[in-house]
C-alpha cells in the first residue's frame, strides 16, 4: 500500500493531481500497486510528511519547495521573487537541467523526485489598501511562510512579515492580528481568504512549484518496473495537474470578481521596481544557495525569453 499524503484539500488541483496519480497507478500496475490517499495535511505538514518519507514512514508527498530548504538548500532558488513572468518560464527551468540538478541532490537525503507540479504565482490581498507600487507595502502586517527569503524579500519593501503556521491565518486575518497575507489563488478562493479581506492586488511576485516525492527506503524496494509506473504516473498527473491549475487560476479570479474583493493589476513596470528594490536579497542568498547555479538559472531563463 502506497500511502501519499498532501498538505492540501481534495478540490485542490494538487488532490486532483494526487486522485489522477493514483488511478493511472492502479490502472497501469493491474491493480498490483495501492495507493491510499490522505489530503488537507492529515498526516502533518509538508515538512512533516517529509520527514515521515525519509523515515520510511509514508511512501509519497508533493510538498512546495520551499519546505526543501532545510534538506536541499538548492531549493531555495525558487523562493526568489519575481523571478518568472509566466508558468511557461517556470515549466522550461523545472523541467530542463536546473530541475533536475536539484532532483539529483534529493536521494543522499533519503528522498526521491519525480518532478514538478504546480502551485502556482503567489498574490497578495491584505484589508488597507491596493497594492499598485512597492510604496503601498509599507507598514503592512503580512503573514508569509516561514521561509527566510520571503521574509527578507518583504522586509526590504516596507512590510512587516509575520510568519505563523497555515491554519491560523484566516482567524489572525479576521481578527485584525495580521493586516494581510499571499498565496497562489486558488488557495485564495478555497481557504475563503475574501471573506476577511478588502484587497487583492496581483503581484505575481513568486511562483512556487511543487516538487513529487517517493520515499528513498520505499523505492529500494521496487521493481524496475515499478518503478517505472511510477516515475510515468507522477509526470503523467504532473501535465495534468499543472493544465488544471492554470484552468483553476483563471476561474478562481473569475469567482474572486464575484465575492466582492476589491482586484487590481499590478503593472510589469512595478514588478520591475519592486525586483529591483529586492536585488540585494536575492544577491545574499545567491552566494549561499550557489552562485554557479544561480548564474546557470539566469542562463537558462534568458534562453527561454529570447529563443535564437
Amino acid at each position: 500500500m502506497i500511502k501519499a499524503g498532501i498538505g492540501l484539500n481534495e478540490d485542490h488541483p494538487q488532490g486532483q493531481g494526487l486522485l489522477k496519480f493514483k488511478e493511472i497507478v492502479e490502472e497501469k500496475s493491474g491493480g498490483k500497486m495501492k495507493v491510499q490517499t490522505y489530503f488537507s495535511a492529515t498526516l502533518g505538514d509538508d515538512l512533516k510528511m517529509t520527514e515521515a518519507l525519509q523515515a520510511g514512514t509514508q511512501e509519497v508527498t508533493i510538498p512546495s519547495t520551499s519546505p526543501l530548504v532545510g534538506i536541499v538548500k538548492e531549493f531555495g532558488i525558487f523562493d526568489f521573487p519575481f523571478l518568472f513572468n509566466t508558468p511557461e518560464e517556470a515549466d522550461g527551468i523545472l523541467d530542463g537541467p536546473i530541475g533536475q540538478k536539484l532532483l539529483e541532490k534529493l536521494p543522499e537525503h533519503g528522498l526521491i523526485g519525480l518532478g514538478y507540479w504546480e502551485n502556482g504565482f503567489r498574490h497578495v490581498t491584505n484589508s488597507k489598501h491596493a497594492i499598485e507600487t512597492a510604496d503601498d507595502f509599507k507598514g503592512l502586517k503580512l503573514r508569509t511562510m516561514q521561509n527566510e527569503v520571503h521574509i527578507d524579500a518583504f522586509k526590504a519593501l516596507g512590510a512587516n512579515p509575520t510568519p505563523m503556521p497555515f491554519s491560523e491565518v484566516f482567524t489572525a486575518l479576521e481578527s485584525n492580528t495580521i493586516d494581510g497575507q499571499e498565496n497562489p489563488l486558488a488557495t485564495i478562493k478555497s481557504n475563503k481568504f475574501y471573506e476577511v479581506q478588502k484587497h487583492l492586488s496581483l503581484t505575481r511576485h513568486v511562483y512556487t512549484p511543487f516538487v513529487f516525492l517517493v520515499s528513498k527506503k520505499f523505492w529500494d524496494q521496487l521493481s524496475p518496473e515499478e518503478q517505472k509506473i511510477l516515475q510515468d504516473a507522477a509526470v503523467e498527473a504532473g501535465k495534468y495537474q499543472r493544465q488544471l491549475s492554470r484552468e483553476e487560476d483563471q476561474k478562481a479570479l473569475e469567482e474572486l470578481k464575484k465575492t466582492g474583493v476589491k482586484i487590481n493589476e499590478v503593472s510589469d513596470q512595478e514588478r520591475q521596481k519592486m525586483a529591483e528594490i529586492i536585488k540585494p536579497v536575492v544577491e545574499k542568498y545567491a552566494k549561499e544557495f550557489g552562485e554557479d547555479l544561480v548564474n546557470e538559472m539566469y542562463g537558462e531563463l534568458d534562453k527561454i525569453r529570447n529563443p535564437k
